[in-house]
């Protein structure tokens, strides 16, 4: 025993996602993208005296706090992830600042849908030409963020929703958001320009909001799981359970919850009549990809009682 050090003992507790840097610098990238569209829009409605573009300018800054919640909690979960202050370490920082852009998201939502709700009964004047040029410009910055988002944003997984960076969704959904409202926003110019149906601009408006809504819950319930200890990963508690209840050994109580994106830790009490060395129930779930942290506890059956 005194041949080691208590540092032999000793391990880390860094769970960020694997793509936690390259996540991180995409979201800066989009940051500033989404901020000179926000000053942008701001500008040409104040210039043009459009109440649309201005609207939209407005409406983009609230994403760009959002966009920015999350790469704060990229380089603070980053620059924290060593502090012996966090139990589980930093990797769900992610959530938290997507449980926050979530509901920021829902907001967003409400007033779209409420401004909508407005103008089908108080109509405003648009400058149609202005607005929609500008509008155009928006989809295409959208898009751009959305591509550089994209690229480490896992789609094809939806069975495994508990491996995602909560974080980048967020901010990918905020970007969606706003690409969506600026292509509802230029059918809907285009055709009341053309057709007059001032009507439409507010009634797409409207779907628009439905759809952000539907975003909003989706992401405040992935998140809000992962912030209340939800057990994510049910594959993951089978796993453990048939590696570990061999012969006489059973589990009598198990906890598995996900403590950053790929990172998941475990508490195990075992009962068994002849109990085997921690080490070798830990070495059974050694290969486990997913489990970062496990802690065995293991008790002696009493047949007396």
């Amino acid at each position: 025993m005194h041949s080691h050090t208590l540092d032999d003992w000793r391990h880390e507790h860094v769970f960020l996602g694997a793509a936690h840097d390259r996540n991180e610098r995409r979201t800066w990238l989009v940051v500033g993208l989404t901020a000179a569209m926000m000053v942008t829009e701001i500008a040409g409605g104040t210039l043009f005296g459009s109440m649309a573009l201005l609207a939209d300018g407005w409406h983009m800054s609230t994403h760009a706090g959002a966009l920015a919640i999350a790469a704060f909690a990229y380089r603070f979960a980053r620059r924290h992830a060593r502090d012996p202050r966090f139990a589980f370490g930093t990797g769900k920082l992610g959530d938290l600042a997507a449980f926050a852009s979530a509901v920021l998201l829902a907001l967003i939502a409400l007033l779209i849908g409420y401004e909508s709700v407005a103008r089908v009964f108080q109509p405003v004047p648009i400058h149609y030409a202005e607005a929609t040029a500008i509008a155009a410009v928006g989809l295409v910055v959208n898009l751009l963020s959305a591509w550089i988002l994209g690229a480490g944003h896992d789609h094809g997984h939806d069975d495994h929703h508990h491996e995602h960076d909560h974080n980048l969704h967020a901010a990918f959904f905020h970007v969606m958001a706003d690409a969506l409202t600026s292509v509802l926003a230029i059918v809907g110019l285009l055709v009341a320009w053309f057709h007059g149906w001032t009507w439409l601009d507010p009634a797409i408006g409207l779907v628009g909001a439905l759809v952000i809504a539907h975003w909003s819950w989706r992401l405040i319930r992935d998140a809000g799981a992962v912030l209340l200890d939800a057990a994510p990963d049910t594959a993951l508690a089978a796993a453990i359970r048939t590696r570990l209840e061999r012969g006489d050994d059973r589990i009598a109580d198990l906890h598995v919850w996900r403590v950053g994106p790929g990172h998941h830790a475990a508490i195990v009490s075992l009962v068994s009549d002849s109990p085997l060395p921690v080490d070798d129930y830990k070495m059974r779930l050694a290969d486990l990809a997913r489990l970062s942290h496990v802690t065995v506890e293991v008790h002696r059956c009493n047949h007396s009682h």
